[in-house]
């Protein structure tokens, strides 16, 4: 690549991490940007998730792009049509839909050193090069279904939350809800008034919240700048403080703990239940949950929980392990998504033919959660260790995404080539991650941020704020630069 040509950028999803990637780059004049996304619509969890219910649980004045606010949002944790709408808006007015290509499931990315370009191949059989690879499949994205003896023999409608069948019926229909994380505690309000019977089935009881939907604005039509700024502010920084009960700050964990436990004895005037949904691990140490419908749900007539293991399913029944068969006539699996395999299904090779998942074993892991050593100019968004456990993952991708475009731009500078992060630097940089970690709430249980080894592969330890210093910059003395080949 010669002085003044633009690198061309390949990103993969089209969700909001895609997207932000995207909207930097064509922003700051990089017109080479090719988006691939293996469905027919973008908006990744928020095209994906259609369940009964589905709402976000942070503020949308939060949840947005900083550089796109919405002063049209409906209230304050905006559902999930109303978000669509927001995506497609944003990719529309910021000129990246006409860059998607739809219906192109990446399965394998190659790096050519000779050519120092990735090599991109689809399911569909074509191929595609560019300068620069940018991964941004989310960590959210694939399906879970869990590992139950006799699970497909069950004879009836059964399918998992982000797999929505909306052709099933409910009405009058005996439902099992499979899961109690964030997913369920909104489908379960949602669907309880329809279904005859309805029964939660529950592994874990979720440490949750009063959601302070109660305090917003109405019909802000339009809502002034400076009050949705002020929001804004006002949420991130109470966030901020949420992250430091969960980095370590007791203080912090004791008044969340204290807020959800008069939150569920307030809601929960039955003793027997009341015991059930008491959470019997440390505040945080899993996804904490904001409602306020889910606990009265539970105390309706036709809503049990149930706190036995599941041992099997049988063609119209799931079985507990107090021997109990629950009759149901439709199943719903809340049982989450195949966090720990970062990127997968997709086979990535970088210098000499090093696979990325074969470097990943025992866990994920990247520099500032973006780069690896040996896959040169490659840029993940939501990759390892980028989670945030409070506040917004929108805010973490335009951090990632600005970094990335910091690179292309000093690739742009240096007429090609590319850049490889040292190990050193990589490695330095994951022990001090591991490091911090150790001191988290998140190490005190097993959830969807740890390994089976222990390793917490997901979230972040510090701040935003901090995240956001640390990738202010492109801290090119960390790479290696090779030049682009002659010719």
């Amino acid at each position: 690549m010669n002085v003044g040509r633009r690198p061309s950028v390949l990103v993969v999803g089209a969700g909001l991490g895609g997207l932000a990637a995207a909207i930097e780059l064509v922003r700051h004049g990089h017109r080479a940007v090719t988006i691939l996304e293996k469905a027919a619509d973008l908006g990744g969890v928020w095209r994906d998730n259609t369940y009964p219910g589905a709402a976000c649980d942070a503020p949308s004045d939060l949840y947005s792009f900083s550089f796109a606010p919405n002063p049209a949002w409906s209230r304050r944790f905006a559902e999930q049509a109303e978000i669509l709408d927001y995506v497609h808006d944003v990719a529309r007015r910021y000129g990246v839909l006409d860059r998607i290509r739809f219906g192109h499931e990446v399965v394998s990315a190659d790096f050519d050193a000779d050519r120092a370009q990735w090599v991109v191949s689809t399911a569909g059989g074509e191929t595609f090069t560019a300068d620069v690879f940018v991964p941004a499949v989310g960590q959210l994205s694939r399906p879970q279904l869990p590992n139950l003896p006799g699970r497909t023999s069950f004879g009836g409608p059964a399918f998992h939350s982000a797999e929505w069948d909306h052709s099933v019926d409910l009405t009058g229909r005996r439902v099992a809800v499979v899961g109690t994380g964030a997913s369920a505690i909104q489908i379960v309000p949602a669907i309880q008034p329809r279904v005859g019977h309805l029964t939660v089935f529950q592994r874990s009881a979720p440490w949750i919240v009063t959601k302070l939907e109660r305090a917003y604005l109405p019909a802000r039509v339009p809502f002034p700048a400076p009050v949705q700024r002020v929001e804004r502010a006002l949420w991130w920084a109470f966030y901020e403080l949420i992250s430091t009960g969960l980095e370590g700050s007791g203080a912090v964990t004791r008044v969340l703990t204290k807020w959800a436990n008069w939150h569920r004895a307030k809601q929960v005037t039955d003793p027997d239940l009341l015991a059930r949904v008491t959470p019997d691990y440390q505040a945080g140490c899993k996804r904490g949950l904001l409602a306020s419908n889910y606990y009265p749900t539970l105390l309706q007539d036709n809503v049990e929980v149930a706190t036995d293991d599941i041992v099997e399913i049988t063609p119209t029944a799931v079985v507990t392990a107090d021997g109990r068969r629950h009759e149901v006539d439709v199943i719903v699996y809340c049982t989450g998504f195949r966090t720990h395999e970062f990127l997968a299904p997709m086979r990535i090779r970088g210098v000499g033919g090093k696979d990325l998942h074969e470097t990943w074993t025992g866990g994920a892991r990247a520099y500032l959660g973006l780069t690896v050593p040996h896959f040169p100019n490659l840029f993940m968004v939501y990759g390892p260790n980028t989670n945030v456990g409070a506040g917004s993952i929108i805010y973490m991708h335009e951090q990632q995404a600005r970094y990335l475009r910091l690179a292309v731009d000093r690739l742009a500078a240096n007429g090609g080539g590319h850049f490889d992060v040292r190990e050193d630097a990589a490695e330095r940089f994951d022990a001090e991650i591991q490091r911090r970690l150790e001191h988290t709430v998140w190490t005190k249980c097993a959830s969807w941020y740890r390994e089976a080894n222990g390793r917490v592969t997901a979230n972040w330890p510090g701040t935003m704020r901090e995240y956001g210093k640390r990738t202010r910059r492109f801290d090119a003395e960390n790479y290696d630069w090779t030049p682009a080949p002659a010719g």
